[in-house]
This record gives C-alpha cells, sequence and structure tokens, in this order.
C-alpha cells in the first residue's frame, strides 16, 4: 500500500504587524503557513464554531467577570479583503492606517482602545508621543463615517484613547 505524503500547516498567532512579520520570517521554510492575529481569527479559519468550554473559577476567587463587549452594529462592517468601510448599503475605501484602527474599534465596540494598544496594533510600536498621527487618522475615519451617515461614532476618551460608540 502506497503511504499518502501529509503536508504540514502551521498556524501562528500575533497580535501586532511586527510580530506577524517577524512569525513570518520564522516559518518561511514551513510547507503552508497562515498567521493570524488572535485565536478567535484561527477557530474562523478551522471551522470551530464552538467557543472553548467556560471554565469554573478557582475556588476562593471573587470578582465578577468583565461584561461582554456589545457586538458591532449590525449595518456598519469593515471588508478586510476589499480594504473598505460598508453602512449599510454604503461603501468608502480606507487606507491601511485607517482599516487597521476601525478594525480594531469595531472587534470590540464600547470597549476603550489605549493609544498605546492602537499604536501596537496598527503601528507595531509604543509610540509615546503627542499621538497627533493616530489622531489624524480617527479625524479621517470620523469624516468617512459622516460621509456615509453612520450612526455609530467614534468618542475620544482624553488622555486615554478612542472606542466605537455603536447606535
Amino acid at each position: 500500500m502506497q503511504e499518502i505524503p501529509v503536508g504540514s500547516l502551521v498556524i501562528g498567532i500575533a497580535s501586532s504587524p511586527a510580530e506577524r512579520r517577524q512569525l513570518a520570517r520564522l516559518l518561511g521554510g514551513s510547507d503552508a503557513f497562515l498567521i493570524v492575529s488572535n485565536v478567535d481569527q484561527a477557530r474562523e479559519f478551522l471551522g470551530v464554531v464552538e467557543p472553548p468550554p467556560a471554565t469554573t473559577p478557582p475556588p476562593g476567587a471573587t470578582g465578577a467577570a468583565p461584561a461582554p463587549s456589545p457586538p458591532p452594529p449590525p449595518d456598519l462592517a469593515v471588508d478586510s479583503d476589499r480594504r473598505v468601510l460598508r453602512w449599510r448599503d454604503q461603501e468608502v475605501d480606507l487606507t491601511r492606517l485607517e482599516h487597521d484602527v476601525l478594525r480594531c474599534l469595531v472587534h470590540e465596540p464600547g470597549q476603550i482602545w489605549t493609544y498605546e494598544r492602537l499604536h501596537l496594533e496598527v503601528w507595531g510600536n509604543r509610540h509615546l508621543g503627542r499621538n497627533s498621527d493616530m489622531h489624524s487618522v480617527i479625524r479621517r475615519v470620523r469624516g468617512k463615517l459622516a460621509r456615509l451617515n453612520a450612526a455609530p461614532t467614534i468618542h475620544s476618551v482624553r488622555g486615554v484613547g478612542f472606542r466605537l460608540a455603536p447606535v
């Protein structure tokens, strides 16, 4: 009986662009590899629809679990394949930075994204300057949301960061 060759697929998880680039260099010799930003993307790729089983807190653990993020507004979507923002039946093109910032905010609507966290995720560094680059991107994204007459808005949290305020 002839043996069937088995190819391997390596799935790497790296949250920042810099980490993804480094992982791609490390995995370059693999037969096939996929790099995703988080575990949920890996599960989606593998077709795992069930979330992992809930774990019970250890005895003596106290404190309430964090509230789950509200789902993204149903009419608001970021199409990463085409790099567009969609609101209902309208679309507008996004630059790479606009796309990456919006993808973060839409992924966790209502949650505050700190300047540092956004810089790590979008720019791949821990920039601690005046954040004018980020404010410029947010201003452009707000303009595109307004152009689409989209109900969700991006709120500034002074001295901390930004959050997407769902409808």
